[in-house]
């Protein structure tokens, strides 16, 4: 009786989980989840852009500081 309930128990917990994996791979939430990485990497490149401009600037005042030369 207890190895029915078991097993019973291991076949709806199993159910159960490619239940979830085929819904993860529906359509829409595969789209959904691309797009949320896709603006999410925008955002990280935008991110990285700035702070790579940023720094140019800083370098350049150092080196128009040690050169002396004027804006």
């Amino acid at each position: 009786m207890i190895r029915r309930l078991f097993y019973m128990s291991l076949g709806a917990g199993l159910a159960v989980w490619v239940m979830r994996k085929l819904q993860a791979l529906h359509p829409q939430h595969v789209a959904r989840r691309t797009a949320d990485r896709a603006a999410s990497m925008v955002g990280q490149v935008r991110d990285l852009t700035a702070y790579a401009l940023d720094e140019a600037a800083v370098r350049e005042t150092e080196l128009r500081a040690q050169l002396k030369l004027e804006d």
